[in-house]
């Protein structure tokens, strides 16, 4: 039997995270979580994977980040994913991310497509990141790219978007935030941003 970690975000809930296990179907799950008429929009899975144990892996998840969880009786987390991604890897048998978007129907689809676009643009000299520093793929830290402005980047000879580099690595159908997997001096380029809006060092 599948046992399954999910890691899922949501486009109306910014910097939040959910950690959940099912033993079922993921597709399943993610549905009935996203068919809920008190959230706003369909979840979208961020990372997914099958584990031996997942009522071990997830209390062990749920423990790591305790700091960052926001009411003790949910399984919500204001944290970048890809710390918890990171976490996950080491129980990790198999990765089963899904590589599109799994929703209910083409109207949810629509609405978070127009949400990914309102999203607000990251520019790299809000983090004061320069041109010509060299940013790193979370996922594959051989994968690196040169900021060329405040908007692109160079990869493998190429300039292009954080988001569109990601989505492509990842080959993904469905468009990401490419600050939550590029990563400059130790943390993803979100978790700087925020840090930084905050006024934090």
């Amino acid at each position: 039997m599948n046992e399954i970690i999910y890691i899922l975000t949501n486009e109306a809930m910014l910097g939040y995270v959910k950690i959940g296990k099912t033993s079922t179907n993921l597709e399943q799950r993610i549905k009935e979580l996203s068919g809920s008429t008190s959230v706003p929009l369909p979840f979208t899975c961020f990372y997914a994977c099958v584990v031996k144990d997942s009522h071990f892996v997830e209390h062990q998840l749920h423990d790591a980040f305790d700091n960052n969880r926001i009411n003790p009786r949910r399984e919500f987390f204001q944290i970048a994913p890809e710390r918890v991604v990171a976490a996950l890897k080491l129980a990790e048998i198999e990765n089963i991310t899904p590589k599109r978007d799994i929703v209910e129907d083409r109207e949810d689809q629509e609405a978070l497509d127009e949400a990914r676009k309102r999203r607000p643009p990251f520019r790299f000299d809000m983090v004061g990141i320069l041109p010509g520093s060299e940013i790193v793929f979370s996922r594959d830290e051989n994968v690196k790219a040169k900021v060329v402005d405040s908007r692109f980047i160079e990869l493998n000879g190429e300039q292009t978007r954080l988001s569109i580099s990601a989505q492509k690595i990842l080959g993904y159908d469905y468009g990401v935030a490419g600050t939550d997997y590029w990563m400059y001096d130790g943390e993803t380029l979100d978790e700087r941003r925020q840090r930084m809006e905050k006024g934090e060092e």
